[in-house]
Protein backbone atom coordinates (compact mmCIF):
# COMPACT_ATOMS: atom_id res chain seq x y z
CA UNK A 1 0.00 0.00 0.00
CA UNK A 2 1.07 3.54 -0.65
CA UNK A 3 -0.40 6.53 1.15
CA UNK A 4 -1.23 9.28 -1.33
CA UNK A 5 -0.11 12.65 0.03
CA UNK A 6 -0.19 15.37 -2.64
CA UNK A 7 2.78 17.72 -2.53
CA UNK A 8 2.05 20.90 -0.63
CA UNK A 9 -1.07 19.56 1.08
CA UNK A 10 -1.09 19.51 4.88
CA UNK A 11 -0.87 15.98 6.27
CA UNK A 12 -4.33 14.99 7.58
CA UNK A 13 -4.63 14.02 11.21
CA UNK A 14 -6.09 10.57 11.88
CA UNK A 15 -6.75 9.55 8.26
CA UNK A 16 -5.17 9.45 4.79
CA UNK A 17 -6.22 11.51 1.76
CA UNK A 18 -5.84 8.43 -0.39
CA UNK A 19 -4.29 4.97 -0.52
CA UNK A 20 -3.05 3.02 -3.49
CA UNK A 21 -3.24 -0.75 -3.04
CA UNK A 22 -3.11 -3.94 -5.06
CA UNK A 23 -4.16 -7.39 -3.90
CA UNK A 24 -7.03 -9.39 -2.38
CA UNK A 25 -9.96 -7.13 -1.48
CA UNK A 26 -11.96 -7.65 1.72
CA UNK A 27 -15.26 -5.86 2.27
CA UNK A 28 -16.69 -5.72 5.78
CA UNK A 29 -20.37 -4.90 6.21
CA UNK A 30 -21.37 -2.15 8.58
CA UNK A 31 -20.48 -3.17 12.12
CA UNK A 32 -22.18 -1.73 15.19
CA UNK A 33 -21.36 -2.08 18.85
CA UNK A 34 -23.12 -5.33 19.59
CA UNK A 35 -21.36 -8.28 21.14
CA UNK A 36 -20.92 -11.79 19.69
CA UNK A 37 -24.43 -12.75 20.84
CA UNK A 38 -25.99 -9.88 18.89
CA UNK A 39 -26.78 -7.79 21.97
CA UNK A 40 -26.07 -4.07 22.12
CA UNK A 41 -24.87 -3.81 25.74
CA UNK A 42 -22.96 -0.50 25.71
CA UNK A 43 -24.82 2.81 25.88
CA UNK A 44 -21.88 5.21 25.42
CA UNK A 45 -20.59 6.29 22.03
CA UNK A 46 -17.05 5.42 23.14
CA UNK A 47 -17.93 1.84 24.11
CA UNK A 48 -20.03 1.25 21.00
CA UNK A 49 -17.15 2.53 18.84
CA UNK A 50 -14.69 0.21 20.54
CA UNK A 51 -16.95 -2.81 20.05
CA UNK A 52 -17.62 -1.90 16.41
CA UNK A 53 -13.85 -1.81 15.77
CA UNK A 54 -13.40 -5.14 17.57
CA UNK A 55 -16.20 -6.63 15.44
CA UNK A 56 -14.53 -5.29 12.29
CA UNK A 57 -11.19 -6.83 13.29
CA UNK A 58 -12.90 -10.17 14.00
CA UNK A 59 -14.38 -10.23 10.48
CA UNK A 60 -11.05 -9.18 8.93
CA UNK A 61 -9.30 -12.00 10.79
CA UNK A 62 -11.54 -14.51 8.95
CA UNK A 63 -9.79 -13.41 5.73
CA UNK A 64 -6.31 -13.41 7.28
CA UNK A 65 -6.27 -9.63 7.54
CA UNK A 66 -5.61 -7.21 10.36
CA UNK A 67 -5.71 -3.48 10.99
CA UNK A 68 -2.64 -2.94 8.80
CA UNK A 69 -4.67 -4.03 5.76
CA UNK A 70 -7.52 -1.53 6.22
CA UNK A 71 -7.62 0.99 3.37
CA UNK A 72 -11.03 2.63 3.82
CA UNK A 73 -13.62 3.16 6.53
CA UNK A 74 -16.96 4.92 6.46
CA UNK A 75 -18.43 5.80 9.85
CA UNK A 76 -22.15 6.53 10.15
CA UNK A 77 -22.87 8.38 13.40
CA UNK A 78 -26.16 9.54 14.90
CA UNK A 79 -24.93 12.46 17.03
CA UNK A 80 -22.17 14.90 16.13
CA UNK A 81 -21.87 16.34 19.64
CA UNK A 82 -21.47 12.91 21.22
CA UNK A 83 -18.85 12.05 18.58
CA UNK A 84 -16.80 15.22 19.14
CA UNK A 85 -17.05 14.89 22.92
CA UNK A 86 -15.61 11.35 22.62
CA UNK A 87 -12.66 12.14 20.32
CA UNK A 88 -9.94 11.68 22.96
CA UNK A 89 -11.39 8.29 23.97
CA UNK A 90 -11.82 7.28 20.32
CA UNK A 91 -8.18 8.17 19.63
CA UNK A 92 -6.99 6.05 22.55
CA UNK A 93 -9.12 3.08 21.47
CA UNK A 94 -7.94 3.52 17.88
CA UNK A 95 -4.26 3.43 18.87
CA UNK A 96 -4.83 0.37 21.04
CA UNK A 97 -6.80 -1.61 18.43
CA UNK A 98 -5.70 -0.23 15.05
CA UNK A 99 -2.19 0.98 15.85
CA UNK A 100 -0.71 3.61 13.60
CA UNK A 101 -2.71 2.61 10.53
CA UNK A 102 -4.71 5.56 9.20
CA UNK A 103 -6.91 4.58 6.24
CA UNK A 104 -9.04 6.86 4.13
CA UNK A 105 -12.12 7.77 6.16
CA UNK A 106 -15.43 9.53 5.99
CA UNK A 107 -17.73 10.31 8.91
CA UNK A 108 -21.37 10.79 7.96
CA UNK A 109 -24.06 12.05 10.32
CA UNK A 110 -27.32 10.14 9.90
CA UNK A 111 -30.72 10.51 11.53
CA UNK A 112 -30.66 6.93 12.75
CA UNK A 113 -29.45 3.39 12.16
CA UNK A 114 -31.46 0.19 11.68
CA UNK A 115 -30.65 -0.88 15.27
CA UNK A 116 -32.39 1.95 17.20
CA UNK A 117 -29.89 2.11 20.10
CA UNK A 118 -26.82 2.03 17.83
CA UNK A 119 -24.84 5.27 17.76
CA UNK A 120 -22.22 4.28 15.19
CA UNK A 121 -21.89 1.87 12.28
CA UNK A 122 -18.57 1.32 10.48
CA UNK A 123 -18.07 -0.11 6.97
CA UNK A 124 -14.55 -1.21 6.06
CA UNK A 125 -12.49 -2.15 3.02
CA UNK A 126 -9.13 -3.88 3.37
CA UNK A 127 -6.48 -5.08 0.92
CA UNK A 128 -3.98 -7.89 1.44
CA UNK A 129 -1.08 -7.27 -0.94
CA UNK A 130 -0.27 -9.89 -3.56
Amino acid sequence: MRVLQPEGWPRPRGYANGIEAEGKLIFVAGQIGWDASGKLRAASFRDQFRQAILNTLTVLKEAGAGPEHVTRMTWFITNREEYTASLADLGAAWKELMGRNYPTMSVIIVSGLVEPEAKIEIETTAVIAN
